[in-house]
């Protein structure tokens, strides 16, 4: 069987999410057949191709937030450049520096890079108990939102402001902002691909909503520390990022997105 490219594998995620099978299921079985090629725009410096399950998977929910953000951009009159996918293994050097498994899925502004280490995903399900698609999609989705965050100019803004700021709880706040904006920009994808290929059902939303809740700073800084210290989070708390996924998902507007005023 010949490799599929980008639209071959988002056929199949649909078809398998309207049939109620895990993608993952059939795509495992495709690359039996054969091999997936890597997705343009995609690369894997530190670990194999996207030619395992789960790296398909993420290389055809990269290929539909291209799709859906560059309509958003089109109707604005603006142009949609978007990220590299960047997979790895244990460690990666990138624009931003080195890092490790411990640190997740990343992206940094410098490279216009979102980094994957495939294990997190397991952790996700394992320790925080936040499994399905939509889950591993929201968190993809959260770090393209960083990207869309970058083209707007406002991720310089927000460091700007850090650099300017007169205590660390006061950066952390601006930080707090960013990432729950990018959750937000996450439920905005969310909405749009389910509007336009109406395969993700109300119980994939919670899904997503759930795993936005597991890693929330309160329930992280519960779980390692015993105790809560809302002044050195920097993610926001579970009900916040659950709140402002959301939003996202409900509203598919990103100019809801504006976390900085609150609301």
């Amino acid at each position: 069987m010949p490799a599929l490219g980008c639209g071959g594998l988002i056929l199949v995620v649909v078809v398998a999410l309207i049939a109620g099978v895990d993608p993952r299921e059939i795509l495992g079985l495709l690359g039996n057949s054969g091999q997936v090629s890597t997705e343009p725009g995609t690369e894997a410096p530190t670990g194999p191709p996207p030619t395992d399950q789960l790296g398909q998977f993420a290389s055809v929910v990269l290929a539909d937030t291209e799709t859906r953000w560059g309509e958003i951009f089109a109707a604005s009159g603006a142009r949609y450049e978007p990220p590299r996918l960047v997979l790895f293994d244990q460690a990666v050097e990138s624009a931003c520096g080195f890092a490790s498994s411990a640190s997740g899925p990343f992206y940094c502004p410098l490279d216009h890079k979102v980094y994957l280490d495939l294990s997190f995903f397991n952790e996700l399900d394992r320790r925080f108990g936040a499994s399905g698609d939509f889950a591993a999609a929201y968190v993809i989705a959260h770090e393209v939102g960083h990207h869309v965050q970058n083209l707007m100019g406002l991720s310089e803004k927000v460091r700007s402001a850090q650099e300017r700021a007169s205590s660390e709880g006061e950066a952390n706040a601006l930080s707090v902002q960013l990432e729950l904006q990018a959750d937000c920009l996450a439920g905005v994808w969310g909405h749009h691909a389910n509007r336009e290929r109406d395969f993700i059902e109300p119980g994939d939303f919670e899904e997503g909503l759930r795993a936005a809740s597991a890693i929330g700073d309160d329930r992280l800084q519960r779980r390692t520390r015993g105790t809560i210290q809302p002044e050195s989070f920097t993610h926001g708390s579970s009900a916040q990022r659950a709140s402002w996924l959301r939003r996202g998902l409900e509203s598919g507007d990103a100019n809801a997105c504006n976390t900085f005023e609150g609301g």
